[in-house]
């Protein structure tokens, strides 16, 4: 399997596209929404995103091009701890073209996303989104606060509260990125 990029996705949504007539709005979120947040270096082979209408027919011709794809229409349901409410408002487009539309997280909800998860690897993706767009602490904590307001009541959100404390710690202890 090749690494997939942004551009090669791009592509592949626009025959999507014009060969079934279905318009496509895709909410990256994962490797590919890193690559375009401008980490070159990141390699993956999947689309992770949120994506609105019929899945089944996208995800099949995704997989028909060798692209696993893990889709669903609400990425705030992919955790006991919700998005921050208002999420979507805040996304910008990455990609446009009649019946396409690639969105991006706001970089402080892609953190949080991240953060929800809370691998090691979610946590080198959220340092570098934190660095690149220079976020606090602060604004990360906020946001936390928002996606635990809006989460049901869980011990889950213990562990999310912590990880977010961890985090936030970690980057208190390194110095911003001046660039």
């Amino acid at each position: 399997m090749s690494r997939l990029t942004t551009e090669r996705l791009s592509k592949l949504l626009e025959e999507y596209v014009r060969q079934t007539g279905v318009s496509v709005d895709l909410l990256l979120v994962g490797g590919l929404a890193l690559q375009a947040y401008g980490y070159a270096d990141r390699a993956t082979q999947d689309v992770d995103g949120e994506v609105t209408g019929d899945l089944e027919p996208l995800v099949e011709f995704l997989r028909q091009h060798n692209i696993p794809a893990d889709l669903g229409e609400n990425m705030s349901g992919w955790s006991v701890i919700a998005m921050p409410p208002g999420y979507r408002d805040r996304t910008s487009v990455m990609y446009e073209q009649p019946g396409l539309r690639v969105r991006l997280l706001h970089p402080t909800d892609f953190v949080i996303a991240k953060l929800r998860r809370g691998t090691e690897l979610d946590l080198e993706d959220a340092e570098y989104v934190v660095r690149r767009f220079d976020l606090t602490p602060e604004a990360v904590q906020a946001a936390a606060a928002a996606a635990l307001m809006a989460s049901p009541k869980d011990t889950a959100l213990f562990l999310f509260r912590k990880t977010v404390e961890i985090f936030c710690a970690r980057l208190i202890g390194q110095p911003r990125d001046s660039s």
